[in-house]
């Protein structure tokens, strides 16, 4: 695929994107809590102009999100703007009304979130929620919109464009759902589009052919983009300026080729450090659980076929490959979810009962499963010391004080302390609430916890800390994982075993040094071939290698 695109390059700008469009001047931001206003964004600048792509980066909490929405003229609730000013296209944002900034949300500027699966209602079909703004604002005919959306889905690379729209949330994967967001973000023709971490939730194949989607789309309509992310390897492919931020300051910007080459500070160095992780090597021959010719299906859908693995006990076993792969339907089966068509698993040798609702309580809490979106695998009604405490009452019977005491212990076994214990999720941080999800799982105590794509969503120094705290856990408890990813940096720094899935199918098994190393069977070096590198020419030279 060769989208005739160039790579984000440097500061030079040709004519018709020297006109700005946003200019944040001096911008202030508070967010309310533990009873008091607290800086959130703390005197930034900002200058966008149309077509040009804007990266902004930082670890968690240093105000990437909340700086994205403010470009739009939006707080979250419980947020204000206490100084500076956003100007887009000539409008003041700050003094304008909710009227004035409604006629623009949607239409002019658009937003792209992280988290798909919390975004859409899952009520209606795809197309019918891709182009509603579009539709609403009279922009488009309802028929001539939903032709368009469909050209759209085509461009974003989901399978069967034509047909897609007809789906319900639910019944396509977290990457597709993502993607769909994406069209219904370029559906309007917006002059401003706010990515946050728009392809977290993608596999790394997939990945390539989203980032391309999304260039070709921002240059094709001159549309400018402020791009969030962690991911510093996906950035370099999209941002023409890259800003770095910290604890709501500004570290510093610059345009990507300098920043990558040249970063002038050292916190700004140390987010390009690589992942140094290395897990220690477990020696064990102890079957923990075995999938032993497993096939499953959707339906009439087959899913799975003929899948085999072996969990040994203390070990992590990483299962990677494409969305679609049957990674997360393996897990489904495992804790009960889905049952198995034919084969069966096993758990220290006992089959285990295809559904959950046939197992025992003692069968169920020993096989616990971490999600990947924090987020929807919460109540956001509940207080953290409820959501740990459900599963100590439930497994293990602790009511009242008793059960107060160990969801101190929990909290204090994944480095947070006793003040996280009437703090809701929406007062917590992306880390946090990860943290807060091993804590429900480890109450249970049990000897598998199966972790689905639980640091995609983080970034690179909360990964990390996250990626410590499950090994040190591991290391502990002698906790056997099963876990799911499309990190290959994830699956080198914490396996010892690799199973390589496709189509449903274990194409791949071995050591982590066996899978990791040449020669690779083709699908792996597909795999291994799509993982970013901190190079601007990387998405260009990676797409030329493969159409030639």
């Amino acid at each position: 695929m060769n989208n005739g695109t160039t790579s984000p390059k440097s500061s030079d700008q040709s004519p018709d994107q020297n006109d700005v469009l946003l200019e944040i001047r001096d911008l202030k931001i508070e967010g309310f809590a533990d009873e008091k206003w607290n800086p959130i964004i703390k005197g930034i600048d900002l200058t966008l102009r149309r077509g040009e792509v804007l990266g902004l980066i930082g670890e968690s909490g240093a105000g990437k999100s909340t700086l994205g929405l403010a470009a739009m003229g939006f707080t979250k609730a419980g947020c204000r703007i206490t100084g500076g000013s956003i100007v887009y296209d000539g409008i003041d944002l700050v003094s304008a009304t909710e009227a004035e900034k409604r006629a623009l949300w949607g239409t002019d500027l658009t937003y792209v979130a992280q988290s798909a699966a919390a975004s859409f209602n899952p009520a209606h079909r795809l197309i019918d929620q891709t182009i509603a703004a579009t539709v609403r604002e009279g922009l488009q005919s309802s028929q001539a919109a939903k032709a368009d959306a469909r050209d759209l889905y085509g461009a974003l690379s989901l399978p069967n464009p034509d047909t897609i729209g007809d789906r319900f949330p639910h019944q396509v994967s977290g990457g597709q759902l993502q993607r769909v967001m994406t069209a219904m973000a370029m559906s309007s023709r917006p002059k401003l589009i706010v990515f946050d971490e728009p392809t977290t939730a993608l596999d790394v194949t997939t990945q390539v052919e989203v980032l391309l989607s999304m260039r070709k789309a921002v240059k094709e309509f001159n549309t400018a983009a402020i791009y969030i992310t962690h991911d510093l390897a996906v950035v370099a492919q999209m941002a023409d300026v890259i800003k770095v931020m910290q604890h709501g300051h500004e570290v510093e910007e610059a345009d990507t080729r300098t920043m990558l080459s040249d970063p002038k500070e050292e916190y700004t160095r140390s987010l390009w450090s690589v992942r140094m992780l290395e897990k220690e090597p477990v020696h064990s021959d102890d079957i923990v659980l075995s999938i032993d010719s497993v096939d499953a299906a959707y339906g009439k859908a087959k899913v799975l076929h003929d899948v085999n693995i072996k969990l040994p006990r203390g070990k992590t076993v990483s299962i990677v490959g494409e969305s679609g792969s049957g990674k997360s339907t393996t897990a489904r089966v495992v804790i009960g979810l889905l049952s198995a068509s034919t084969g069966s698993v096993s758990f220290n040798g006992e089959r285990l009962p295809a559904h959950l609702k046939n197992r025992t309580k003692e069968q169920l809490r020993k096989i616990q499963m971490i999600y990947q979106m924090a987020d929807t695998a919460m109540n956001p009604r509940q207080t953290v010391g409820e959501i740990i405490g459900r599963p100590l009452e439930f497994y293990h019977g602790l009511k009242g004080a008793d059960a107060d005491k160990r969801v101190i212990e929990l909290l204090e076994q994944i480095d947070l302390d006793e003040s996280f214990f009437d703090r809701l999720p929406s007062e917590l941080s992306g880390g946090q609430k990860q943290r807060v999800c091993i804590a429900r799982a480890l109450a249970a105590d049990p000897e598998i916890i199966i972790c689905d794509e639980v640091t995609s969503a983080l970034d690179q120094i909360v990964q990390e800390g996250i990626l410590q705290l499950l090994l040190r856990l591991q290391k502990e408890k002698n906790i056997s994982y099963l876990f799911i990813t499309h990190d290959i940096a994830t699956v080198s720094a914490i396996s010892d075993e690799i199973v390589v899935m496709n189509h449903g199918a274990v194409v791949e098994q071995g050591s982590k040094d066996a899978v990791l190393s040449p020669p690779y069977p083709e699908y792996t070096k597909l795999l291994l071939s799509s993982v970013p590198e901190m190079d601007p020419d990387w998405l260009d030279a990676v797409t030329a290698k493969r159409s030639s």
